[in-house]
């Protein structure tokens, strides 16, 4: 008998054994065929007999429990490095749980939804995100109860897995048509809780222990990846908020005033700047003090932001100015808001530790895109320029900036 033509029964052979098998699935019996292929393939000069090439194939049908054993780690592991680099991408909250319910759907098979909750210190749970089978991502297909599995999950900080919703008391008062099974898991950084992912399938009968293995990896990797990015939301929050007034500072204003003009530009729409000045502040500092002064400032600031739209920007530019970024706003438009807030400023008062009323004046100049320029840094000057003359001439009120400001002239070397 030639070498092929022993080759070919002894797969063959290899074939009707792994066939008799009961524990194999159809496709772990191709796995194990194809390695036994490349096995032979790889060994012509070793195995050299015929007994040699059936030893080989008794060997590996005899132990096909440990190769596939040894095939899944090596995939588990293969999929852990994934969800490494994959997690560790963004330092960006909304994409970290985006790829977790990602990963999470790809990695169980016939699962319906992957569901991410925030669990905040306050005992409650802030949808994060989700996914289901068909790709729609972000779409809430339910809202945790108080008393339901992910609430339980939350504050036991034990995975629950259901193998059937259909007849689980969890789900018996819910109002939806609950089929298959499903798996809370906590994400746990510290010992402490930060989020539930939900995972449910469209078929009863729980989760293989691959597929839990596989899921409590990317738990503890998720749990990982969002308390990083959770940290860097925070400080980054911090770096761009007056420790003060709590409103944005000068870097907030300098980001979003770049951005403000790119998007003006590219879109073709008009936005005002407007330079705010508080008249008689100075007094405050000097009568009270400045720990009075810093609490003015505070509820001054408040009082502003009230007065605004959410898609108004306001700043504290430092000392006792503010700048006010109004988007997509024309000439008329900005003048009606400038009316509205001085007038609203009249009504302010503030009581001092001594039981004074503190009232305070407010001057304000108003530059706009395109009109008077088309840089972040001119539009802060023709604005300034604009408060310069509102101060100087009437206090109290508001001037629109003079014609177009330009670049600076460079300073000779």
């Amino acid at each position: 008998m030639s070498k092929e033509d022993t080759r070919l029964e002894v797969l063959k052979e290899a074939q009707r054994s792994l066939a008799e098998a009961e524990d194999l699935t159809a496709e772990e019996r191709d796995s194990l065929l194809k390695l036994l292929h490349l096995l032979i393939d790889a060994g012509d000069k070793y195995y050299d007999s015929e007994s040699r090439l059936r030893k080989l194939a008794g060997d590996l049908i005899s132990n096909h429990g440990l190769l596939l054993m040894l095939q899944q780690q090596s995939d588990e592991l293969d999929t852990l490095k994934k969800l490494s680099l994959n997690l560790t991408s963004s330092l960006n909250l909304p994409t970290v749980l985006d790829a977790v319910v990602t990963e999470a759907i790809r990695l169980v098979k016939k699962a319906r939804a992957a569901h991410i909750f925030l669990y905040n210190p306050d005992g409650n749970l802030e949808f994060g995100a989700a996914i289901n089978s068909e790709g729609v991502r972000n779409q809430l297909t339910w809202a945790p109860r108080k008393e339901g599995l992910t609430y339980t999950v939350a504050r036991s900080g034990e995975q629950i897995v259901v193998d059937d919703m259909g007849s689980h008391p969890s789900f018996k008062e819910s109002t939806d048509d609950w089929e298959g099974s499903i798996i809370g898991i906590p994400l746990k950084f510290s010992d402490n809780v930060v989020g539930v992912m939900d995972l449910s399938k469209s078929v009863v009968g729980g989760f293989s222990p691959s597929e839990l293995r596989l899921l409590g990896l990317l738990a503890d990797q998720a749990a990982v990846a969002i308390s990083n990015a959770s940290l860097h939301q925070m400080v980054s929050a911090q770096a761009y908020t007056d420790t003060v007034t709590g409103i944005h500072n000068r870097r907030a204003l300098d980001d979003h005033l770049e951005q403000e003009v790119y998007n003006a530009r590219r879109n073709g729409y008009s936005f005002a700047v407007i330079m705010m000045d508080l008249d008689g502040f100075k007094e405050v500092n000097d009568t009270y003090g400045h720990a009075t002064g810093d609490q003015v400032l505070r509820v001054m600031s408040n009082y502003l932001a009230i007065l605004l739209r959410s898609s108004d920007f306001l700043v504290r530019y430092g000392g006792d100015e503010f700048t006010l970024i109004l988007s997509k706003t024309d000439p008329p438009a900005a003048r009606l808001v400038m009316e509205k807030v001085l007038e609203k400023v009249k009504d302010f008062s503030f009581d001092a530790p001594n039981g004074d009323k503190i009232k305070l004046g407010l001057s304000a100049g108003i530059a706009f895109y395109p009109v008077h320029a088309l840089t972040a840094a001119d539009l802060l000057r023709a604005s300034d320029d604009a408060l310069y003359q509102a101060k100087k001439h009437n206090r109290g009120s508001y001037a629109i900036a003079r014609g177009f400001t330009g670049q600076l002239p460079e300073k000779p070397s």
